[in-house]
């Protein structure tokens, strides 16, 4: 997600700077940049492997770490510490809660959600998701921002799953139970509702581009905060404790060869 907000921000025309611990991964993003993004793009970036180095300066800050609420906060404690403090501070989070995070912050305000999608250069929505405390002029920038990276945006008042989590967590998650069941193949059933409901992608081919650990996570935190109808499915639970987490690693509910699908298990 990181590299995709990139390559909208530096589309939109701002100078970008992109923070990642791994030096490989740093490279993998401006090489998938480039792929997508025309030369130009890349004379805007800037590449670094520490929190100072990349909030030192900024006017505008979007966090898009893993779905960990403590690895949240800890990251804006550092941002706080370095950023500019007017800095507009924005969360990728895709279920958390931003007013948890929010409360490390001296100026609370200034945080707000920014949910995109995957992949950002194609998808054209981002949920914009006002905290407890988040101001109207940090809602404005984000709108903003949003609007200059050619996104449509929805205004939604701080719930777990917020929209599209919710709403996407529960049908992914009784995909995995139609595929325990026995009931069809991961195959018929992504088939199914890419056919008969119209859903660009299937169930089994999200989870995969998402990541199974990410859709559990986000399953483990809804069912804590809105009770038992979000209760993973004990297959989904199996999958991430054999370390089939979906196209990053090569194998999830399908196997990928080089990013490309190569078979597709019904598990």
């Amino acid at each position: 997600m990181g590299r995709g907000i990139a390559h909208a921000a530096l589309s939109a025309g701002f100078h970008t700077t992109l923070f990642d611990v791994s030096q490989d991964a740093l490279d993998k993003a401006r090489a998938a940049i480039a792929k997508i993004g025309p030369d130009t793009l890349l004379a805007r970036l800037t590449t670094v492997d520490n929190v100072p180095d990349a909030v030192r300066g900024a006017g505008f800050v979007i966090e898009a770490v893993p779905e960990q609420i403590a690895l949240k906060i800890s990251t804006f404690a550092e941002v706080q510490a370095h950023a500019p403090a007017d800095a507009v501070l924005a969360t990728n989070t895709s279920a958390l809660s931003i007013t948890e995070m929010s409360a490390v912050l001296d100026s609370p305000g200034r945080l707000a959600g920014m949910h995109f999608f995957n992949p950002v250069h194609r998808m054209k929505l981002v949920e914009i998701v006002r905290a407890q405390q988040t101001s109207d002029a940090t809602i404005a920038a984000v709108e903003d921002v949003a609007r200059r990276m050619g996104k449509e945006t929805v205004l939604v008042r701080e719930s777990p799953g917020f929209i599209t989590s919710r709403i996407n967590a529960m049908i992914g998650n009784e995909a995995f139970y139609i595929l325990q069941d026995g009931v069809a193949s991961a195959r018929d059933i992504d088939k199914a509702l890419k056919l008969g409901l119209n859903h660009p992608m299937g169930p089994f081919e999200l989870v995969d581009l998402v990541g199974l650990d990410t859709r559990l996570n986000i399953l483990q935190y809804l069912h804590r905060t809105l009770g038992d109808k979000f209760r993973p499915c004990p297959l989904l639970e199996e999958y991430v404790k054999a370390g089939r987490l979906g196209k990053k690693v090569g194998r999830g509910v399908y196997e990928y060869d080089g990013g490309s699908e190569r078979t597709r298990p019904t598990g």
